[in-house]
């Protein structure tokens, strides 16, 4: 469900480090006109304007997203059902402007950039890193946010599981097929243990239980998670350079055209302000 502005604040020092966003998503190619410009909504839109590019959707009149939910702030569903987070939100701006839908599927996240070639959905969006093994296999938009690796433990084991080093002989929760786990494979102490899950929401319960003595993941989940429950502390953050993107498939460059667009204009009109300063407090 969605936070208080409260406990969104909270995350402020812990996330405002990560959150240099004037990365690549601030480009200036593409349309900043009027939003929604040219829109159709038979199976393509446009961004509007003299450089609008035409893109075909799988179902028309609406464009279906392939996400690993829930991962919180990034991607989740709120009590009514609805899908809301960071991502979400950004994505919706993006669909209102283009006079589309937003369809979401919910997917396993060890190989989900390869579900737009495949014709499972028109785009990925899931906190996911660009990465150049990535890359070749899949159509990356400009980066919209950036990020870190971090080690969330138990509050209570905070002094025990201060750093990497201190889980020699211990076991480290990763989910699979993330940068997360990349990193814990490269750097875990000699004796540690890795233990990979399928999905991330069995990853906190693995931890809450002691099945697991700590969570190597994306620095702004496991910040967000340790300001909504008292039980959980972020005690070391790893600098990866991480920036996350959207992605197609390789062919789609007039989707990632548009979407880069969008990206250019949501930054230069203020919504990609407002809804970062709604899930983290601070833009």
């Amino acid at each position: 469900m969605r936070t208080s502005k409260l406990r969104r604040c909270l995350l402020t020092a812990l996330v405002f480090a990560v959150a240099s966003l004037a990365v690549a998503c601030g480009d200036d190619d593409g349309d900043n006109g009027d939003a929604g410009a040219g829109v159709e909504t038979t199976g393509s839109a446009t961004t509007g304007g003299a450089a609008a590019a035409e893109f075909e959707t799988i179902t028309a009149g609406t464009l279906t997203v392939c996400t690993d939910a829930p991962y919180e702030p990034f991607e989740f569903e709120d009590e009514s059902g609805e899908f809301t987070g960071f991502d979400m939100e950004l994505l919706r701006a993006m669909t209102t402007n283009w006079g589309l839908e937003l369809s979401v599927t919910v997917v396993p996240f060890d190989g989900i950039w390869l579900l737009p070639t495949a014709g499972d959905c028109d785009l990925v969006a899931s906190a996911m890193t660009i990465t150049p093994e990535r890359a070749e296999n899949a159509l990356f938009s400009d980066p919209y946010f950036d990020a870190d690796q971090s080690l969330l433990v138990r509050a209570e084991d905070a002094e025990t599981f201060a750093t990497l080093a201190d889980l020699e002989g211990g076991t480290i929760g990763v989910q699979t097929g993330t940068t997360g786990e990349a990193y814990a494979t490269e750097n875990a102490p000699e004796g540690a243990e890795i233990v990979s899950f399928d999905e991330a929401a069995a990853i906190f319960p693995a931890l809450e239980s002691g099945d697991v003595d700590a969570i190597l993941q994306d620095f702004p989940v496991n910040a967000f998670r340790s300001t909504q429950d008292e039980l959980f502390v972020v005690t070391e953050r790893f600098p990866t350079g991480e920036q996350y993107g959207f992605a197609t498939s390789p062919e789609n460059t007039a989707l990632i055209d548009a979407v880069n667009a969008q990206l250019a204009q949501a930054r230069d009109d203020g919504t990609y302000d407002q809804i970062f300063a709604e899930w983290f407090g601070t833009t």
